[in-house]
C-alpha cells in the first residue's frame, strides 16, 4: 500500500460546482509529487484537502496506513509553505522557525538545536538575528521551508512556493528545495501550473483536468509520452493530426497519408501529434511519414526558426535550425519520425 492514498475524493462549492470528481493519487514515502494543470483544475483545492482546511463530501485520506480524511489540521503534523511565504514579521528568522516547536512545548534545549541544525542545512545560519523586511525573496523562501521542515513533518506540502520570485531565482530556488527534500527524505506535495518547475524537481506528476487526474507518470514520460490530446497542448506539443487505423502500427489521415508509429493505439478516439521540434525535412529517398507542405508564415525564435506549414493534412507548426531558411510559397517535404509521432486519446 501507498505512503500517501487519496481514494474517490470528491468536492464541491455550494453543492452545485464541482471541484473535484472521484480525484485517485497514491504517492510512495519519499517522492516527491506535483500536481500540476492550469488554473481552476483542482490542483490547490486537492492540496487543501490533504492539509485539512476543507473535509471532503466523499472519498477517503490515508497516511503510512491511517485515515486522515477528518482529522483536524493542529493534528495532521504536516509541513506547509504558502505562495506568500506567511513569516511573522515581527519575530527574527530564529523565532520564526521556532515557532511552531514552541507551540507544542517542546524543551528549551531541543528547540535551540533543533533550529540551529535546520538553519544550517537551509543555508540560514548567518541571517538568524534577521527579520523577514531584511532579506531577499529567496531568503524569506528558505526560511518558510526551514520552518516547516524543523518540525519533522509526516508530509510536506507546497503550494506554489515560487510564483513570487523572479526568473532566475526560481530556478536556484526548485534546486534547492529538491535538494532539502531528498537529503531529508520527507515525502512532499507540490502544486504548480509551471511545466518546467513541476519536471525539474518531481519524481511523479500527476496532470490535472476538470478535478480528475488525466496523467500520473514520471515527468520523463509524460514529456515523451502523454496520454490524451489535454496533456500534450498542455506540455507544448502543438501539432494534432487525425488519423485512422488501417493496418497493425499504421494509421491514415483523411488525405490518404500513411503513417507508421512505434506505440500501442489506444482505445476509443484517438490522434497524431508530434513536436514542432521533432519533424524533419524528408530525405530524397524517404516515402513513409512523409507529408508535402507549403511554407506559410516564418518566425524568428532565436535559435531557430519556425514555420506554419499547410499540408493536406492540415497546418503544422516545424521548427527549423537557421542555417536554411525557407521563404513563404516555397514547397518542402516533411519527415514525421515514428517513435516521436505520439498517439493520444481524445
Amino acid at each position: 500500500m501507498a505512503f500517501m492514498t487519496l481514494e474517490k475524493i470528491g468536492v464541491s462549492y455550494d453543492k452545485k460546482k464541482q471541484i473535484l470528481k472521484g480525484l485517485d493519487l497514491a504517492v510512495e514515502k519519499g517522492e516527491l509529487v506535483s500536481l500540476l494543470g492550469p488554473s481552476g483544475c483542482g490542483k490547490t483545492t486537492t492540496l487543501r484537502v490533504v492539509a485539512g482546511f476543507i473535509e471532503p463530501g466523499e472519498g477517503t485520506f490515508t497516511l503510512d496506513g491511517n485515515d486522515m480524511t477528518t482529522v483536524l489540521v493542529h493534528k495532521r503534523n504536516f509541513g506547509i509553505v504558502f505562495q506568500s511565504y506567511a513569516l511573522f514579521p515581527h519575530l527574527t528568522v530564529y523565532d520564526n522557525v521556532a515557532f511552531g516547536l514552541r507551540t507544542r512545548k517542546m524543551d528549551k534545549s531541543q528547540i535551540d538545536k533543533k533550529v540551529k541544525d535546520i538553519l544550517e542545512i537551509c543555508g540560514l545560519t548567518e541571517l538568524s538575528s534577521r527579520f523577514p523586511k531584511e532579506m531577499s525573496g529567496g531568503q524569506r523562501q528558505r526560511v518558510a521551508l526551514a520552518r516547516a521542515l524543523v518540525i519533522e513533518p509526516k508530509l510536506l506540502l507546497l503550494d506554489e512556493p515560487l510564483s513570487n520570485l523572479d526568473a532566475k531565482l526560481r530556478i536556484s530556488m526548485r534546486v534547492e528545495i529538491k535538494r532539502l527534500q531528498k537529503k531529508l527524505g520527507i515525502t512532499t506535495l507540490f502544486v504548480t501550473h509551471d511545466q518546467e518547475e513541476c519536471f525539474s524537481i518531481s519524481d511523479k506528476v500527476a496532470v490535472m483536468n476538470g478535478g480528475v487526474i488525466e496523467q500520473y507518470d514520471t515527468p520523463e514520460h509524460i514529456y515523451k509520452r502523454p496520454a490524451t490530446e489535454f496533456v500534450a497542448r498542455f506540455i507544448g506539443f502543438e501539432n494534432f493530426l487525425d488519423l485512422a487505423r488501417c493496418a497493425e502500427g499504421l494509421y491514415e489521415t483523411g488525405d490518404g497519408s500513411r503513417f507508421k508509429a512505434a506505440m500501442e493505439c489506444p482505445e476509443g478516439a484517438f490522434a497524431g501529434t508530434i513536436r514542432p521540434d521533432d519533424i524533419r525535412l524528408a530525405g530524397a529517398n524517404q516515402q513513409e511519414n512523409v507529408l508535402t507542405g507549403i511554407v506559410g508564415v516564418r518566425t524568428f525564435l532565436g535559435k531557430s526558426y519556425q514555420y506554419e506549414v499547410g499540408t493536406a493534412a492540415g497546418v503544422l507548426k516545424v521548427n527549423m535550425d537557421t542555417e536554411t531558411v525557407f521563404s513563404e510559397g516555397d514547397s518542402i517535404r516533411l519527415y514525421l519520425p515514428e517513435d516521436k509521432l505520439v498517439l493520444v486519446r481524445r
